[in-house]
C-alpha cells in the first residue's frame, strides 16, 4: 500500500470515528416475557444509556396485557436511569376514552414523549375505528406531549399506494406529530427519495431513519416481506455461507449499518433510532465506531 493510499485511510477512518460530533441517537426496545429476558432488557438499557440517547421508546403488541408491561417499564426506565423514555401507544384496542387515561396518567408520571401508532388489525377487522393520525390529535387534547409516528420508506402492506402512504403521513404530521421515525431498510437511496417526497407535499417535520444491526439474517429475510422491507441481493452475498458463524455476521451486520449512518451523515441526516433487539454489544459497537461514545 503506497503512503498516499495509507493516508486516505486514516482521513476515512478519522471522519467516520468523529461523526458523533454531528449526530443523535435513540433506541429501541421491546418487553420481555421471562426473567432472563428481563435481564437481557436492564443490561442493555444500562449499557445503552451511557452514550445519551436523545430518547429510547418501548413497543408493545395489540393486548392490555403488554400494554401495562410496556407502562411499567417506561416509568422505570424514567425513574431509575432518567432517560427521556416513550412508550409505543396503539389505537386498534382501546377506545377514545380508554386512550385518554392512558395518555393522563403517562403524563402524571412525567412522560411526556410518545410514540403513536395504528396498531395490527387483529383477524377479521378490515376498518379500524380510529388510525394514527386521530389519536397524534387525541394526544394533544390530552396535553402538549412530544409525538412521533411511523414512516414506511417503501411503503407500508396495507397501503393502496406510495401516494396514499404519504398522504397518510402527512395526516399524522398536521394532526401535531413532531417527528416520523422509518420502518428500518437497506437501500440508502430509498430514504433519500422518500424523504425529498416528504418535502414536496409539505411535510416540514424530520424523518428519523431506522436502522436495524442485523444478526441474524434468515430471520430478516422472512420479516422483511411481511414489512414490505427490500432486502438488496447484495446482502445476500455478504451473509451467504454464515448460517453458523454469527462472530462474522455480526461483523457484516455491523458494517452495514455504519455504512447507512455516513452516507445518510453527508445528506444532512442528524438523528437515528436504532432496532436493539434488546441486545446491546451491536449497536454499542456501531455507535462507539461512528464516535458516539460516553460522554
Amino acid at each position: 500500500m503506497s503512503f498516499h493510499n495509507a493516508q486516505n485511510i486514516e482521513v476515512l477512518n478519522q471522519s467516520v470515528s468523529e461523526l458523533g460530533r454531528d449526530i443523535n441517537v435513540s433506541f429501541e426496545f421491546f418487553p420481555p416475557n421471562s426473567p432472563a429476558m428481563t435481564s437481557t432488557l436492564w443490561e442493555s438499557i444500562n449499557r445503552l444509556k451511557a452514550l445519551d440517547p436523545k430518547f429510547v421508546s418501548v413497543t408493545y403488541g395489540a393486548n392490555s396485557g403488554t400494554r401495562d408491561l410496556t407502562h411499567n417499564i417506561i416509568k422505570q426506565i424514567k425513574h431509575e436511569t432518567g432517560l427521556i423514555a416513550a412508550p409505543h401507544l396503539t389505537c386498534i384496542d382501546a377506545n377514545r376514552q380508554e386512550l385518554k387515561q392512558i395518555a393522563t396518567d403517562y403524563w402524571d408520571n412525567g412522560i411526556r414523549n410518545i410514540v403513536a401508532l395504528r396498531g395490527d388489525l387483529p383477524p377479521g377487522l378490515n376498518q379500524p375505528d380510529m388510525y394514527a393520525a386521530d389519536l397524534v390529535g387525541l394526544l394533544k387534547e390530552v396535553n402538549d406531549f412530544d409525538i412521533s409516528v411511523a414512516a414506511y420508506p417503501e411503503v407500508h402492506p396495507e397501503a393502496k399506494n406510495a401516494q396514499a402512504d404519504l398522504l397518510a403521513l402527512k395526516d399524522k404530521i398536521d394532526a401535531g406529530a413532531d417527528r416520523a421515525i422509518s420502518q428500518f431498510f437497506f437501500d440508502t437511496e430509498s430514504f433519500l427519495r422518500f424523504r425529498d417526497r416528504c418535502a414536496a407535499v409539505g411535510i416540514d417535520k424530520e424523518i428519523v431513519p431506522g436502522i436495524l444491526p442485523v444478526s441474524n439474517y434468515k430471520t430478516l429475510c422472512k420479516f422483511s416481506k411481511l414489512t414490505n422491507v427490500k432486502v438488496p441481493n447484495w446482502m445476500h452475498s455478504q451473509f451467504e455461507g454464515l448460517d453458523n458463524d454469527q462472530a462474522t455476521r455480526n461483523l457484516v451486520g455491523a458494517s452495514i449499518a455504519i455504512d447507512q449512518v455516513k452516507v445518510l451523515s453527508r445528506e444532512g441526516v442528524k438523528d437515528f433510532h436504532f432496532y436493539t433487539l434488546n441486545r446491546a454489544d451491536l449497536t454499542y459497537a456501531i455507535c462507539h465506531t461512528l464516535g458516539v461514545r460516553p460522554k
